[in-house]
C-alpha cells in the first residue's frame, strides 16, 4: 500500500516501454485468438509525470491502494477507499468533448519531442478537452494516444470515487528518426508508458498484465481493428507468443460493468506466453526508411478481399497459425534451425498472400534486405504489415563475416542497418505491504 503522504512528496514519475518487431504471425493475429511471435527491442518511449504543489496523488485525505485487486475491490459503483477519501473528477465549462474549454488553469499539460508544443487539457465529463484557443479535434488526434491512456487512468480512478490531479505529462521517443517512425510500435508503446506512469503518480503500481489491459482499453477506444501485439511486447518485454482478445466484447465490457472489473475478467481469445530468446542466433533489423501506416495496410486488406472468411485468408491464416506455434515450439526446445525454417515459411506465406491480395508488403527494398540476408544463409522477413518500415534478419550470432555483409548490402540497397537488439523481459510488479 503507497501511503498518500509519500506519493504527495513524489513530485516526479518516470515510466518508459520498449518498442517491439512482429517475427511471425502479422495480420493472422489481427482476429482474436490467432497467435503471433514478437520481440521487444532496446529503443524505448519514456513518459515524465510531474504534479504541481497542491497534487494528492489522486490519492485524497487518507486513502490509497497498491495494484487493482480482485473483481469486486474496483467495481464499477466506484466505493471510496476510505472516510473522507471520496473526490469528484474535474468538471470543466467546456460545451463538449473536442472543444476549448477557456477556464483559469489546465488539469493536464502534454509536452512530446514530436509537437511543436506542449497542449493544456481539462477534464470534461471524464475526458480531456483543449484549454485555452486551437482547434481541439486536432490536438487531439496528434496525441490520441497520450490523451488516451490519461483518461482510462481517470475513469479506473473514478470508479474508486477518486481523481486524477493536475499533472504534466512529457513525452520523449527513440522511435523515431526527424520526425518519421521507424515501425517499431510507437503508438503502442507511448500508450503503455503512459498509463504506468500516470497510474504509478497516482498511487497505482501495476503489474505487466494490468500495463497491458489497460493500454489496450485505452488503444482500443481509438482503433478497435489493432491487435495490441504491439502493447504486449511493450507490458512484457523480451520475446513472447501473443493472442489477440475480442476486443468488441472487451469494450463492451468495460462500457456495461466498469473498467476494474473488466481488467480482472476472463478475455476470450487473448493469450501472451513468455518465450526464451534464441540460443545461437543474432537479430538484425533493416529499416526501410519509407514510414506505413499498420491500420491503413490492414484495412487495405479488408478492401483487396483479404477479409477473414476469404479462402485466400483462411489458407493463410491456418498456414501462419501452424507456422508460429512450431517457431515458438522452437525456440522453447532451442531449436536455432527450426526456427530459421519457419522464419523462412512466414516469408512465403505473406508472400503468396501479398500475390493473392495484392497489398504491396512487399516493397523493392524490403525484397533486396531479404534477399541480402538468404544470401549468407540467414532468414529474412518484412515485420509487420510491410509496405515499408522494418524488416528482420537471424543470422548465427558467430559468423561476424556475414552479419558485415548483410549490412554492407542492406546499406547499398538503401535500407538502413538499425543498432538495436532485443530488450530484456520486463520484472513484475513486488507487491507492497
Amino acid at each position: 500500500m503507497t501511503a498518500p503522504a509519500e506519493v504527495a512528496a513524489a513530485r516526479t514519475v518516470v515510466r518508459r516501454a520498449p518498442g517491439k518487431l512482429f517475427v511471425a504471425g502479422e495480420y493472422a493475429v489481427v482476429d482474436a485468438g490467432n497467435p503471433a511471435i514478437l520481440v521487444a527491442v532496446d529503443r524505448y518511449i519514456t513518459v515524465t509525470v510531474t504534479g504541481t504543489p497542491d497534487s494528492r496523488g489522486g490519492l485524497g485525505g487518507s486513502g490509497g491502494f497498491s495494484g487493482l485487486g480482485a473483481p469486486g475491490d474496483l467495481g464499477g459503483s466506484g466505493a471510496p477507499s476510505g472516510p473522507g477519501t471520496a473526490h469528484t473528477p474535474h468538471q470543466s465549462r467546456s460545451p463538449g468533448p473536442f472543444t476549448t474549454d477557456r477556464s483559469p488553469t489546465p488539469d493536464v499539460t502534454i509536452s512530446s519531442d514530436l509537437t511543436p508544443h506542449p497542449t493544456a487539457w481539462r477534464w470534461h465529463k471524464g475526458r480531456l478537452v483543449l484549454h485555452g484557443p486551437g482547434d481541439g479535434a486536432q490536438a487531439r488526434a496528434g496525441l490520441a494516444h497520450v490523451v488516451g491512456a490519461v483518461e482510462t487512468v481517470g475513469a479506473l480512478l473514478a470508479e474508486r470515487g477518486l481523481r486524477v490531479p493536475e499533472l504534466g505529462v512529457a513525452v520523449s521517443s527513440r522511435l523515431h528518426e526527424g520526425g518519421r517512425k521507424y515501425g517499431l510500435g510507437s503508438s503502442g508503446a507511448v500508450t503503455v508508458a503512459a498509463v504506468d506512469a500516470v497510474a504509478a503518480f497516482c498511487g497505482v503500481e501495476l503489474s505487466a498484465g494490468e500495463r497491458y489491459r489497460l493500454a489496450m482499453l485505452a488503444s482500443a477506444r481509438i482503433d478497435p481493428k489493432g491487435s495490441g501485439g504491439d502493447l504486449a511486447a511493450s507490458a512484457w518485454g523480451g520475446w513472447i507468443l501473443y493472442r489477440a482478445p475480442e476486443r468488441d466484447f472487451v469494450l463492451d465490457l468495460a462500457r456495461r460493468v466498469g473498467i476494474a472489473r473488466t481488467l480482472a475478467a476472463p478475455w476470450p481469445g487473448h493469450e501472451v506466453r513468455r518465450l526464451p530468446p534464441p540460443a545461437g542466433l543474432r537479430l538484425e533489423v533493416g529499416w526501410t526508411g519509407e514510414p506505413v501506416s499498420t491500420a491503413s495496410q490492414v484495412a487495405g486488406l479488408q478492401r483487396r478481399g483479404g477479409r477473414p472468411d476469404t479462402a485466400a485468408r483462411r489458407r493463410f491464416t491456418e498456414a501462419s497459425n501452424r507456422l508460429v506455434e512450431a517457431a515458438a515450439g522452437a525456440l522453447e526446445r532451442g531449436d536455432d534451425a527450426g526456427l530459421l525454417a519457419q522464419i523462412r515459411t512466414a516469408q512465403a506465406e505473406l508472400a503468396r498472400l501479398d500475390e493473392a491480395v495484392g497489398l504491396g508488403i512487399f516493397t523493392p527494398r524490403l525484397r533486396r534486405l531479404c534477399e541480402a540476408a538468404e544470401a549468407v544463409g540467414a532468414a529474412a522477413k518484412p515485420s509487420g504489415a510491410g509496405g515499408g518500415d522494418c524488416g528482420i534478419a537471424l543470422l548465427d550470432a558467430a559468423a561476424s563475416r556475414h552479419i558485415c555483409q548483410v549490412r554492407r548490402h542492406w546499406t547499398a540497397a538503401g535500407v538502413h542497418p538499425l543498432p538495436v537488439r532485443p530488450a530484456a523481459q520486463r520484472p513484475e510488479r513486488t507487491p507492497q505491504p
